[in-house]
């Protein structure tokens, strides 16, 4: 017993004799990280929020109204259109990219001559910046110059007004939207294709079915979660959508292409209502985030699952 306890007592000794580590402190690395994001993201919300219960015109000085802005605006005829503006050209600036990104996926995926270098073709106008764009396909809605009614001409239909008339202004726009974002989708659903499995097509095609039932019962069921990536990504892009809307018509003409986003930069920034224009911002927020939501709990449906539900 004693020469146990002798030796428990050497081990204790040797283990006090040893340095004892500290547990790691990452503050010091997570401090200056939170201070951006305080900086960069939660000042400017706060802030916004701030002023949204103030009157302030730019100039002048402020006085706190509470929800007079909130109620202001559920009584703006032109905030109401502008909503109704965002809506359709959110709805088709996605539903146009997804319909034509699908097909040239499906086109792309086959086996032809030249195919990765007619991909790289197809995928140029996602690189291109939106003002350049803006411009280019401005020169091009030209109703006199365009080279868009020159090739109209050639199959016999008259001259266009695209941009500048109220009724076809908004999908002129969805119209060069659906350039530029054609081939996000398409890259995205052509990853969705790679990771489809061949052993069902082939079981179809002995059972006999043709190339529609194939897409339709296989094709289509097993890309969903991509097509569903697609939707979420173009749907948040194109409801905050500005400087192709803002370089091509600047919500014109009248106001027949004027989005939240217009309105309120006009509100802001050129009517200098910054109280009013601070209370639409902090709407607008809410609608993206409630869109954002949405569509991923949409996302979460259309997942794949293995048979036992996991």
């Amino acid at each position: 017993m004693a020469s146990v306890s002798v030796e428990e007592t050497a081990v204790t000794a040797k283990t006090r004799s040893k340095p004892q580590r500290l547990a790691p402190n990452y503050w010091p690395f997570v401090v200056p990280a939170l201070i951006v994001i305080a900086a960069v993201i939660v000042f400017p919300w706060v802030f916004t929020l701030w002023m949204s219960v103030n009157q302030w015109t730019l100039g002048q000085s402020q006085s706190f109204v509470g929800w007079d802005n909130y109620v202001r605006l559920a009584t703006d005829a032109r905030f109401w259109e502008s909503l109704w503006h965002t809506v359709l050209y959110t709805v088709l600036s996605v539903v146009g990219p997804l319909i034509f990104g699908t097909l040239a996926a499906l086109i792309f995926d086959a086996n032809f001559p030249l195919r990765g270098f007619l991909r790289g073709v197809f995928v140029m106008p996602m690189m291109a910046t939106p003002v350049a764009v803006a411009l280019v396909w401005t020169m091009m809605f030209h109703p006199q110059l365009g080279v868009l009614n020159y090739l109209l001409s050639l199959v016999g239909i008259g001259p266009q007004e695209w941009i500048y008339n109220q009724s076809s202004v908004i999908p002129s726009l969805v119209l060069v939207e659906v350039w530029q974002w054609t081939p996000l989708v398409m890259l995205i659903v052509l990853g969705g294709l790679a990771s489809v499995p061949r052993e069902p097509y082939e079981s179809a095609e002995i059972d006999g079915a043709n190339a529609w039932q194939k897409f339709r019962y296989l094709t289509l069921p097993m890309i969903a979660p991509f097509l569903m990536i697609a939707v979420i990504i173009r749907g948040i892009d194109a409801i905050k959508s500005f400087d192709i809307i803002y370089a091509m018509t600047q919500g014109g003409p009248g106001t027949a292409s004027e989005t939240i986003n217009i309105y309120l930069y006009n509100t802001a920034f050129s009517y200098y209502d910054i109280g009013y224009g601070s209370a639409m911002a902090v709407v607008f927020f809410i609608l993206i985030v409630a869109l954002s939501f949405i569509l991923l709990m949409m996302r979460q449906r259309t997942r794949w699952t293995d048979p036992e539900g996991q």
